[in-house]
């Protein structure tokens, strides 16, 4: 008998509670796991908080051996279209800190825990329109509400879009389409997004969750070592790309942050940037 023992793994009775204030949880009996972010149980508004608690969750999910398929997903009509209109007062009060401690590192692990810590197939659900669509554009199979609108509006409030997007636009997109996305803030409507090669299938939104089933037990059906190796195949462009380009990614965006010395994912900055899409504008300067 060994000397040691093995350390025990997360239980999902356990951060199934820990995390309820950011993601519902369920899973069934064969290990297929739902999460739904939410804030206060309707849409994400993003924050220091809940930018954290993502690559919380991933890593915790990817070190519970039972968990065997991972579909993600946002709440209510929307994906993220507001920011918390507090949840970044921590970022004010001390911009140096924050910059590195959520903008570079926070960051870095939830783009680089989706790709590398979860060693499940993961299917992304985008719920509706929102920006931060990377988190489910860079899971393996990506679904898309029929009203759901993908756009990156870092450039339009003042930041550089290198944190995580540009590596989801560039590689699904191609050179071009990426930088006109970057820069103008381009609506991309869903059924764009799917001749485009953003994602995979477009349904109605009360349709998404029950289709990401469909395609869970389809890839189920084999074996556990195959589903898991298969990953680390279909996986290997996002590994190449992460390696490539996510940290100096970062870093460029950092130095901007720090140097406009300034708070710029504030709710004022957001919402007077989100209203084009919500109006059905391509862009905001049309």
């Amino acid at each position: 008998m060994s000397l040691q023992s093995f350390v025990d793994p997360p239980k999902f009775e356990e951060y199934s509670k820990l995390f309820k204030d950011f993601f519902r949880m369920e899973r069934t009996a064969d290990g297929v796991l739902l999460v739904e972010a939410h804030t206060l149980g309707g849409p994400i508004q993003l924050s220091v908080q809940n930018h954290r608690a993502l690559g919380q969750m991933l890593k915790t999910v990817g070190a519970d051996p039972e968990n065997e398929l991972l579909i993600l997903t946002g709440s209510g009509e929307e994906f993220m279209m507001r920011s918390d209109p507090d949840g970044f007062e921590l970022e004010q009060a001390d911009m140096e800190y924050w910059a590195y401690e959520y903008a570079y590192k926070d960051g870095r692990i939830n783009v680089s825990s989706l790709v590398n810590d979860l060693e499940i197939p993961t299917i992304g659900l985008m719920n509706g329109p929102g920006f931060h669509s990377e988190i489910v554009l860079m899971c393996d199979i990506t679904l898309a509400a029929d009203d759901a609108t993908i756009f990156d509006l870092h450039y339009d409030i003042g930041s550089v879009p290198a944190d995580g997007i540009h590596n989801a636009f560039q590689e699904l997109l191609g050179v071009k389409r990426a930088a006109y996305a970057l820069l103008t803030g381009e609506a991309i409507t869903a059924q764009r997004a799917l001749e485009w090669g953003m994602v995979n299938e477009v349904h109605p939104r009360d349709q998404l969750i029950k289709r990401a089933r469909e395609v869970a037990a389809h890839i189920m059906s084999q074996p556990r070592t195959t589903r898991r190796l298969t990953t680390q195949i279909v996986r290997r462009p996002w590994k190449q790309r992460i390696v490539n380009d996510l940290d100096g990614g970062f870093g460029i965006q950092m130095f901007g942050h720090v140097a406009k010395k300034k708070a710029i994912h504030g709710d004022e900055h957001i919402k007077s940037t989100v209203d084009y899409v919500r109006e059905g504008r391509k862009n905001n300067f049309d």
